[in-house]
């Protein structure tokens, strides 16, 4: 028996893995990770308008927008080109967070959650156009997305939550019982669901290489493998000290998120950096996804830590996360635990090999809500509690404007306050104890039907 084995026991591992089985993101398939091997960029140096620390979406988004405006740019990261979570994640596009309209209402005044979901929404819709003007072709799609109860109780909170929404700001939903479930998805794990038509979908790798790709046409010069050590905040121009030399920047941004070093200090120290898992099917017979999947949405359920589902955009595979904030040694250490929870889920994939398995950065913050805002003269976006894709994109753009001077740079996400905890410097070794917390008070929710939760 091998470590793999001794860390999740059951079938021995290699019974489960696919001929083309690979430790890697799916999505580097379509879209690798740029080295940018390129003798014509630059040596790190001189003075920029821009410096940004972070090549995720955030990053790329700001970079292409400035540039455009005639700004010199550039844009520093740790690794390679869209080796971070840009082109790891699921590839949802929603708007939705942790904190209900509700919650925000209450704790933190009236007006504050419906401004708050709003812009939630000009984030996702962003998304879609950002898309067409650039013509990046990503799969992007509004494929509705179907929420799935794990308890009674929680299709009682989900409903009461969308019932809200409707009420407030005008979101549609359809409520499906249990019996209805099975002209959605071919399992009988849960108690009912809610269907949010203008939910979407996108290939990250994708939608990310092509920011890129365009950002680079634009002028903005990317450093891969360039780790920022330390930056000089205040007014006026700011000292940036890099792995591979210094340079003088007008602004900087920061745009790190699950991947901020603790040499970043007050940053680091706001964010809460916990891994997420992902694992992607050998490739199905497409009847065996109109099967199970039969409208390929997106899928997820009404747990804190959330198992998600859905087909890849490009080929016929399932993809499938859960499970996060496991201290587990890798991601294929993940796939007995994965796969059974998959296979539990929907049983008709029961003898079904997995070709992929991959982990990536995520963060979430201590309000359990995204923040954007500026910080002893440097601009931030970070936080984003698995809204990146759409709050990427949105404060991307949001953090260009601002540099610019330009209107409406307002945001329900700019508190003045991003909180922080005593003591804490930006290590996460609490969040596995904090995922059993998760989990005992969804089960506490759950009540008898506790037993029914994978």
């Amino acid at each position: 028996m091998n470590s793999i084995d001794r860390y999740f026991p059951g079938p021995a591992l290699g019974e489960m893995l696919a001929q083309d089985f690979l430790e890697k993101p799916y999505w580097w398939d379509a879209a690798t990770p740029m080295e940018i091997h390129d003798q014509t960029v630059p040596p790190v140096g001189g003075t920029v308008d821009v410096a940004i620390i972070g090549a995720g979406i955030t990053g790329a988004v700001a970079a292409l927008k400035l540039a455009r405006a005639g700004a010199k740019v550039a844009v520093l990261d740790m690794q390679a080109i869209g080796e971070g979570a840009a082109r790891r994640n699921a590839g949802y596009i929603g708007r939705t967070l942790k904190r209900s309209v509700s919650w925000l209402e209450q704790k933190l005044g009236s007006g504050r959650g419906i401004a708050t979901y709003k812009e939630l929404r000009d984030a996702l819709n962003l998304v879609g156009q950002l898309v067409a003007e650039e013509n990046i072709e990503c799969h992007h799609q509004i494929c509705g997305r179907l929420i799935l109860a794990n308890s009674p109780a929680h299709l009682r909170v989900l409903v009461d939550e969308l019932k809200d929404q409707r009420t407030r700001l005008g979101f549609d939903y359809e409520v499906l019982h249990k019996h209805e479930l099975h002209r959605e998805i071919a399992s009988d794990r849960y108690f009912g669901g809610a269907i949010v038509p203008d939910l979407g979908s996108i290939h990250p790798g994708l939608y990310h290489q092509g920011i890129v790709q365009k950002a680079r046409e634009a002028g903005v010069t990317f450093y891969p493998y360039t780790e920022v050590m330390r930056f000089a905040g205040g007014e006026g121009l700011k000292s940036v000290e890099t792995s591979k030399g210094s340079l003088r920047a007008r602004h900087v941004v920061v745009t790190t998120n699950g991947y901020t070093s603790q040499r970043l200090g007050w940053f680091a120290k706001r964010v809460i950096p916990f891994r997420g898992f992902i694992i992607a099917t050998e490739v199905l017979e497409p009847d065996v996804i109109d099967k199970i999947l039969p409208r390929r949405r997106t899928y997820l359920d009404t747990k804190m830590n959330i198992d998600f589902i859905r087909p890849a955009p490009d080929s016929s595979r399932i993809l499938f996360g859960g499970m996060t904030g496991s201290n587990a040694p890798s991601a294929a250490a993940m796939i007995p635990a994965l796969h059974r929870r998959l296979t539990t889920i929907l049983p008709d994939l029961g003898n079904v090999r997995i070709s992929r398995a991959w982990l990536g950065q995520c963060a979430g913050t201590f309000n359990f809500m995204p923040s954007i805002g500026v910080h002893d003269g440097v601009h931030y976006a970070m936080g984003y509690n698995f809204a990146g894709i759409p709050l990427g994109t949105h404060f991307g753009a949001k953090i260009a404007a601002r540099i610019l001077k330009r209107n409406d740079t307002d945001s329900a996400f700019d508190t003045g306050n991003f909180p922080t905890l005593p003591l804490y410097r930006g290590s996460s070794w609490f969040v596995p104890l904090a995922m059993k917390y998760f989990d005992w008070q969804d089960r506490r929710l759950a009540g008898p039907f506790a037993k029914w939760m994978v």
